[in-house]
């Protein structure tokens, strides 16, 4: 399997593609430049997507968040909602964008229609 191109390498492939091989439909143009993987079954999956994505990020343009992680999941809504058990589940982008560590400990004060949670040993913010 070939390696991923990016940047100035995948913009040169495209150009020398363009004129080798004119007709070529998206999904061939991002399995030549190494955007395919393999399945458990054996199967290729070509990922556009993630073709797209260096191809814009090549030409100088990031349409992501800037954090630079490629893995996927939630974008943080700011919002919670309380589970069946009655529970509330804080994720952890919550607990990386505030730097967090395992352990932490926070006091809960309750207001009225709100929740505050203070980090033990810190002053709590007016």
């Amino acid at each position: 399997m070939a390696e991923q191109l990016t940047d100035k390498a995948l913009l040169k492939e495209l150009k020398k593609l363009s004129k080798t091989a004119p007709d070529a439909s998206r999904r061939e143009l991002a399995r030549l430049c190494g955007y395919v993987k393999t399945t458990k079954k054996g199967e290729e999956k070509i990922n556009v997507a993630e073709f797209y994505e260096a191809l814009l990020e090549a030409k100088g343009l990031n349409l992501g968040g800037g954090s630079g992680d490629k893995r996927r999941g939630r974008e943080m809504t700011y919002r919670l909602t309380v589970q069946k058990n009655g529970q509330l589940l804080l994720g952890s982008a919550y607990t990386k964008s505030m730097g967090l560590e395992p352990g932490d400990e926070f006091e809960v004060k309750l207001g009225y229609k709100n929740i505050h949670l203070v980090k033990c040993g810190e002053e709590a913010e007016s």
